[in-house]
């Protein structure tokens, strides 16, 4: 195993640039929100100062509302599309005048991620110290989340684009895109020409992101006029589950430095709203586990993924609740053919096991996963999940995503996406250490 976290660490060396990680090489070329906050996990074992430099650059992005965008455009490049130029983030009269980005976002990882560091850390006061200059950034992006994208005040926050998910090109929105007609855009994609196109999203399904993005782009990226008008409006379990982990993350923080006594009265009110619509709304009782809501056509999309099950790394269901879940989770994803946890439901017509978020393995969704269970002393599941996570990086390499089904590794040949991929090297370092 020292080889292998000697390999991750040269990986995230490889990928780091001048104050920032980029996911890796080539394909993806900028700076990714939620992918600098796992990064950042696996620099805090062995380079606490690039881990507190990868959420610096990040939140130094932070546009003046609290948003925090998806990509930021730190360089010039060719080699991905859509880039600043078709996304156009100046449109929004806040958006930062430092750097340009995308005008979307991503799961708000980073509170989470901040204690992640201090629990790593062999300096905790230091850390503290770190975490201090940082907190109230992380608190402003959550205010912003409660007050521009929860337009029932459920607790429960919208997320208006698929890239927002984290979870692309999920069937979860095959359902949407059947409500959608967009025109056919002709663009020149640059994702194929480093991977394999059956790996990838459509053409077809590239028309229908980029017809989002110009929805929003023609209303400067007000998130009244997207509330109003996104054909796309989604109250997603892993996005909302991540930001109630971050909430409580913040309060537990904000309570260690022993300040902010009204931000973390504000973070305990959003909770119990949170998690109460939460399990109420997102909970479909006849599937056995979290669920989508379509807020725009008013109606749940009753699908089982690995987005299904993080809501237990945020302690949102009851112990009885997660340990059915986690039943459904091992009767349907966990046969012994199968490595976990496929990103679809693998008895789906719709899973395809090699196709980005449509079926395979992702290490990030893997260690989300482990933690959670754990948290609910389910350890000997939680030790499966880790060791499959070790056993598809062995046999494989560093990639982004991993086919689900065994047989398909014994040439290990079943890492697809891009290879040398940062935050796969990071999560893998923090499970080694833990």
């Amino acid at each position: 195993m020292r080889d292998l976290q000697k390999k991750a660490i040269e990986v995230l060396n490889k990928n780091w640039k001048e104050g920032f990680s980029i996911p890796c090489a080539n394909l993806y070329p900028f700076q990714w929100f939620w992918d600098s906050g796992f990064i950042a996990i696996g620099f805090a074992h062995f380079d606490m100062a690039k881990a507190e430099q990868e959420i610096t650059t990040l939140l130094d992005t932070q546009w003046e509302n609290g948003f925090m965008p998806h990509i930021v455009f730190h360089t010039e490049s060719d080699s991905y599309f859509p880039g600043a130029d078709f996304h156009c983030s100046d449109l929004h009269s806040e958006s930062s005048k430092k750097y340009k980005s995308t005008g979307m976002t991503q799961p708000p990882v980073t509170g989470f991620v901040l204690q992640e560091l201090y629990r790593i850390s062999d300096n905790k006061a230091e850390t503290l110290k770190f975490i201090e200059t940082v907190i109230d950034k992380v608190y402003h992006n959550h205010m912003y989340f409660y007050k521009n994208r929860d337009p029932k005040n459920e607790g429960l926050v919208y997320i208006y684009h698929n890239w927002e998910s984290g979870t692309d090109n999920s069937p979860i929105w095959d359902d949407i895109w059947e409500t959608m007609d967009p025109p056919e855009y002709t663009f020149e994609r640059r994702d194929t020409t480093h991977v394999d196109a059956s790996e990838r999203p459509s053409k077809r399904e590239y028309d229908h992101y980029l017809y989002i993005i110009d929805i929003a782009k023609e209303h400067h990226y007000s998130d009244e006029k997207i509330a109003e008008l996104s054909p796309f409006l989604v109250q997603d379990p892993l996005f909302n589950a991540m930001l109630i982990k971050s909430n409580q993350s913040l309060i537990n923080l904000y309570k260690l430095i022993g300040s902010s006594k009204e931000k973390v009265n504000q973070l305990e009110m959003w909770q119990e709203k949170s998690i109460k619509s939460f399990n109420h709304k997102l909970f479909d009782e006849e599937i056995g586990a979290y669920i989508h809501y379509d807020l725009r056509n008013e109606r749940p999309l009753r699908y089982l993924s690995s987005s299904s099950f993080s809501p237990i790394f945020a302690n949102i269901p009851s112990k009885e609740r997660a340990a059915a879940m986690i039943q459904v989770m091992m009767e349907t994803f966990g046969n012994e053919d199968q490595y976990l946890c496929a990103s679809f439901d693998p008895t789906s017509e719709r899973f395809n096991p090699k196709k980005y978020w449509r079926g395979p393995v992702w290490v990030n969704l893997n260690w989300i996963l482990y933690n959670g269970l754990k948290q609910y002393g389910m350890d000997d599941i939680a030790e499966r999940v880790k060791q499959d996570t070790i056993a598809i990086v062995e046999n494989n390499g560093f990639y982004e995503y991993f086919d689900s089904r065994k047989e398909m590794h014994e040439n290990n040949n079943a890492g697809y996406g891009g290879n040398d991929f940062s935050w796969s090297a990071a999560l893998l370092i923090d499970l080694l250490n833990d």
